[in-house]
């Protein structure tokens, strides 16, 4: 039976450097070297693609090497379940997770890479105020107990970042750049991020993502009306919008972003109809004349037209008698907009209308719904004007939640809709790591709700006080604290819970999903060997217990969860065998007693227990077992247990 200590990499955040030097090796096993990569043997197989040069085109900073460095460094830390402040705990695939979200990205980083559709956050805009987000990463599990009072002096601010300090765009760059780093590799291969920003930081903000993400995966800035009036504190111009920075894992899937379902004034354009249902007619000359002949010579031949019907053919016959080119009323030639294999498959949907000068203009029918039934959609614009997205409707939504507006700037929830729905369908994931009121996780349930679909939203943040501190060190209250929420995560919880009992009330028949699961962040319940040298007899004594005494089976198994790769919301079942409590992640694929004292006589019936279940159980794939080491009486219990188990075709079998 193996033994996980805080040494081996289960018990940490995925090591990242090594998962990239082990892409290197199998791409370029020349450049391998005793575990090593030989850079100049790599530079020779790369041949001119590699930049050399001093001065290069880039965005760099101090502190940017670091910044990098952090995103690749382990978490040592765990989240811990609460059960207690959680909605439909048993039963939701919902997540809020409460803690800094550099680090949560990086322990989920096992159970989440490359599973999550959508990436929206609204970071702290950079204003030249104070933002809480630690800039000491030596110990970040440290800074983030500290930041929240949970060790030493609570309200702690650890980072300043004011226009005077010289450091105004370093320091958000340096608290920005990691987390992105991360937050790509959660997504999927069809996966779209969505950053709300204001003027200060967008040109930096679109950099570094363009660094990230590479400059071909950048979709465009949206420009979002959410002030109409103007901010009246501006200088010469009063700014009207924020920017919405788009940027994709993979440009060449073209199920990244997904259109904009038309609505309203757009409907009123579908005003034909036939036995296959509303529909408008476009033409098929391609209007934009620098395609034509010489630039497009395949989209440039003669279509035939029947008059009597209207219908059209690539060649003439008796019928088929009016020839019609793709050329203007003032003779300039352009082209079609399909070729000929698209006219002869799809020529179910041309039409040819005679005009009043005798031409034959050539058109095609462009449905309203789908042959499944889907509603027609448009590419988002890169202006969204619409009066429910100002930050007004942001404030009400609270409001009505609320009673009171107890936070500054939420984002509406109508805007929110718009990015989700373009972003994500059915079933997907959809992240927000800085993830404030709560604006994100309330889209998500009035969409599902509404469309009955079935997204799931993982929400991160940080529990911020909401009151501050002046500089004189006394405390000054804000409409939050006044209203009894200590921080913004307790604003973000509350608002899941009173969001869902609104929908609730407004779709009665709604049986999705309205819950969330939430975890906290904190250090691992696996002890760290961190010794007294002025009494190691009490160390040694301490250090019996592998496992932190205050800590519960739950965190434990959740912890072991997170760090074998499991989804933090797959079905767990229960079972009491020999009186002790057994259970079964992914219909057994993990098998788990914590049970804290396992007597010799129940070693047999426990493991024969075990081994019954698995069989009954019958997962796909190879299972795991793993056991508490202190649990055991001694070293001949742990080796009957497991060669019981092994007996069985239980294998793989480990201790904590």
């Amino acid at each position: 039976m193996q033994k996980l200590t805080e040494q081996d990499p289960e018990t940490k955040s995925p090591d990242l450097v090594a998962g990239n030097i082990e892409q290197l090796k199998a791409l370029f096993p020349e450049a391998s070297t005793e575990g090593k990569v030989d850079f100049v043997v790599l530079k020779q197989l790369l041949g001119g693609a590699v930049d050399e040069r001093e001065e290069k085109y880039g965005l760099n900073w101090h502190g940017k090497r670091r910044a990098r460095q952090i995103a690749l460094t382990p978490s040592a830390g765990t989240l811990r379940p609460c059960p207690d402040e959680s909605v439909d705990w048993e039963t939701t695939r919902n997540l809020m997770i409460e803690g800094d979200n550099l680090e949560v990205l990086k322990l989920l980083q096992k159970s989440y890479a490359g599973k999550v559709k959508l990436i929206y956050i609204d970071p702290p805009y950079n204003t030249g105020k104070d933002f809480v987000y630690p800039d000491n990463f030596q110990d970040n599990i440290k800074n983030y107990l500290e930041l929240t009072g949970q060790v030493g002096e609570g309200g702690k601010k650890l980072s300043s970042n004011t226009e005077a300090s010289g450091r105004f765009h370093t320091d958000w760059l340096n608290m920005m750049y990691p987390r992105l780093t991360l937050a790509r590799n959660l997504l999927r291969d069809d996966g779209a991020l969505f950053i709300s920003i204001d003027d200060n930081e967008v040109d930096n903000l679109k950099k570094i993502c363009s660094e990230i993400f590479g400059e071909e995966n950048f979709v465009g800035i949206i420009s979002v009306l959410v002030n109409p009036r103007g901010r009246h504190l501006d200088k010469f111009v009063a700014k009207t919008h924020d920017q919405l920075v788009v940027f994709v894992k993979n440009a060449d899937n073209k199920d990244s972003i997904t259109g904009q379902v038309k609505e309203g004034a757009m409907l009123e354009e579908y005003d034909k109809e036939d036995e296959h249902g509303k529909y408008r007619e476009l033409g098929l000359r391609n209007r934009n004349q620098a395609f034509n002949p010489q630039t497009r010579p395949k989209l440039f031949f003669p279509l035939f037209v029947d008059p009597s019907t209207g219908r059209v053919a690539l060649n003439s016959d008796l019928l088929y008698s009016e020839k019609v080119l793709p050329v203007t009323t003032d003779g300039i030639k352009t082209c079609w907009t399909w070729g000929t294999e698209k006219v002869e498959a799809e020529n179910h949907l041309l039409i040819a209308r005679k005009m009043d000068d005798g031409s034959w203009r050539v058109n095609r029918k462009d449905y309203l719904h789908s042959e499944d039934g889907e509603v027609a959609t448009t590419l988002a614009k890169s202006v969204w004007l619409d009066k429910e997205f100002n930050n007004d409707y942001g404030r009400k939504s609270v409001k009505e939640l609320f009673g009171s507006a107890v936070m500054d700037f939420p984002k509406s929830p109508a805007l929110m809709k718009r990015i989700v729905s373009i972003g994500s369908c059915e079933q997907d994931i959809v992240l927000d790591f800085f993830a404030g009121s709560g604006t994100t996780g309330h889209a998500v349930y009035e969409l599902n709700a509404g469309e009955n679909s079935s997204r799931r939203v993982v929400l991160v943040q940080l529990p911020e006080p909401t009151r501050t501190k002046k500089e004189n060190g006394l405390w000054e209250e804000t409409a939050a604290s006044k209203a009894g929420y200590s921080t913004i995560a307790e604003i973000t919880k509350e608002r899941l819970r009173r969001a869902a009992k609104t929908i609730k009330d407004e779709h009665p028949d709604y049986q999705g999903e309205l819950g969330f699961r939430v975890f906290k962040l904190a250090s691992s319940n696996i002890q760290a060997w961190e010794p007294d040298r002025d009494d190691l007899p009490k160390t040694l004594q301490e250090s019996v217990e592998h496992l932190k005494t205050d800590r519960t089976q739950a965190d434990i198994l959740f912890e072991l969860l997170l760090k074998l790769g499991l989804d933090l919301t797959v079905p767990i079942e229960q079972k009491t065998i020999a009186g002790k409590t057994v259970h079964s992640i992914g219909a057994g694929t993990l098998l788990v007693c914590l049970f804290p004292n396992i007597a010799v006589a129940e070693v047999e019936p426990l493991a024969l227990g075990i081994a019954d279940w698995h069989k009954q159980l019958a997962p796909a794939g190879e299972s795991t077992v793993v056991f508490r080491d202190s649990a055991f009486a001694d070293d001949v219990a742990k080796t009957n247990v497991t060669a019981i188990l092994q007996q069985h075709g239980l294998e793989n079998v480990r201790s904590l």
